[in-house]
């Protein structure tokens, strides 16, 4: 079964933010990884504490946090930032 990929407002806010290089190797990234992907766990890695429920992408210097529904097969990304200030 193939993941839905859908961005919430603040993560699509913080993509327009970055500089142009960046979107395209972000957004390349999620098309090649993660859209319509059967298994998004397998190139993710959990997080913890408080923040258990989320997953984490590596894109370079920058992270996705994303939240994996397996009701609706939908991956939810909710941020997107630089590795220093996306777990803040």
């Amino acid at each position: 079964m193939k993941y839905s990929l859908f961005f919430e407002k603040q993560a699509a806010k913080q993509l327009e933010k970055l500089d142009i290089v960046q979107q395209k190797i972000i957004v390349s990234w999620i098309s090649k990884n993660l859209e319509n992907n059967s298994n998004p766990r397998a190139i993710g890695k959990p997080l913890k504490g408080n923040l258990r429920n989320y997953w984490r992408y590596k894109i370079g210097k920058y992270r996705i946090i994303a939240e994996i529904n397996d009701k609706k097969v939908s991956i939810f990304i909710i941020e997107v930032g630089h590795r220093k200030d996306i777990y803040k």
